[in-house]
């Protein structure tokens, strides 16, 4: 197993209060769904399903497979109980999240680390997926999200071989929550197509009030 620990800083950054939120949602349920503040279990597994979906090798191929935010590590749990072949590697800026990874699954590699601040010691891997981590803003403004996620998105893109996925609300709903993080697809595949690649999919199929985004190398 090996890691990466953030540099502690003075000036705790704004997006700080995400990982503050989660950590809350695990001392209140524990390790469960609930506990990274997903209301439904199943809805839960239909994420982990969907993120898994940006690799376009088949399902007995092997790949790797950076997770950056990974908290209580389900997406590890969902990879085990497919049998896929995924060289499995999480990140979380959380000590928490990190810690009980690590106690979970001794045997995977588990880094604590603040992209935004220090990526170093963090091998790239054939795909990265941030499943929840743009989701919610909670306190944040809808600048202050879009600006977090917009340097999350430039710090993890490098760190990719082959692509990424990740998840935001949608705008496309009854209505919207102030809480949450809804994001225009025009918004979105803006800055996408202009920092990162041309090569992408935003996919809004699987049920759910969110849509999911697949970018290629």
């Amino acid at each position: 197993m090996t890691s990466s620990e953030p540099k502690d800083d003075a000036a705790t950054p704004a997006y700080r209060q995400l990982a503050d939120h989660y950590e809350a949602c695990l001392d209140r349920h524990g390790d469960t769904h609930r506990g990274v503040d997903w209301p439904n279990a199943a809805d839960a597994e239909t994420r982990y399903r969907v993120m898994l979906d940006v690799m376009r090798e088949q399902p007995d191929t092997p790949a790797s497979v950076l997770d950056i935010g990974c908290g209580a590590g389900h997406l590890l749990t969902h990879i085990r109980a497919s049998g896929r072949p995924i060289d499995y590697r999480g990140l979380d800026i959380s000590h928490k999240f990190v810690d009980l990874c690590r106690s979970k699954f001794p045997e995977a590699t588990f880094h604590r680390a603040d992209l935004l601040q220090d990526a170093h010691g963090i091998e790239p891997a054939d795909y990265a997926v941030l499943n929840g981590v743009f989701t919610e803003k909670l306190t944040l403004s809808q600048e202050e999200m879009t600006d977090f996620m917009r340097r999350l998105l430039v710090a993890a893109w490098p760190l990719t071989v082959k692509g990424m996925a990740f998840n935001v609300m949608s705008i496309q709903v009854d209505w919207q929550r102030d809480d949450l993080f809804h994001m225009p697809f025009d918004t979105l595949a803006d800055f996408v197509t202009k920092n990162l690649t041309r090569r992408f999919v935003f996919r809004q199929d699987y049920g759910l009030y969110e849509y999911t985004a697949y970018l290629y190398r």
